[in-house]
């Protein structure tokens, strides 16, 4: 999940999700060990003990990263309600524009501001990213 601040982008995705490990993979591959191992030398207890180990620790991890993720999300979203009725500059395709945030949408679960110039001119879906300066 990308999470938005004035100015920048974070992308606060783990580097395991963005590789595709998840805790499916894990437990398919201690499972292929499992069924293909030597019956005459099986995996000794301490090893089979430590790869449980790390299985319970990236599910944690996981969990942790999940709650992370909805800090973020909140914090981008308390970050646009705190804009309302206040003056910015924004960076647009073509130009740097400045007017009054009027509104705030939530479309995708992401905060975008609506502001109005000083020429009455509404111009809408700008992320936080998009903000230069806040007055």
């Amino acid at each position: 999940m990308e999470v938005e601040t004035f100015g920048a982008i974070l992308d606060s995705t783990p580097a395991t999700r963005r590789a595709g490990l998840s805790q499916e993979d894990f437990l398919q591959v201690l499972l292929t060990q499992l069924t293909f191992q030597d019956p005459l030398e099986p995996m000794d207890n301490g090893e089979f003990m430590a790869q449980f180990a790390q299985l319970t620790a990236l599910q944690q991890t996981q969990e942790l990263s999940d709650k992370v993720d909805g800090v973020l999300s909140l914090q981008s979203s308390s970050q646009a309600v705190s804009l309302v009725g206040r003056e910015v500059e924004v960076r647009t395709e073509t130009s740097r524009e400045f007017g009054k945030v009027s509104a705030i949408s939530f479309p995708n679960g992401r905060p975008e501001i609506s502001i109005t110039t000083s020429a009455g001119i509404p111009i809408t879906g700008i992320t936080i990213g998009q903000i230069v300066t806040v007055r």
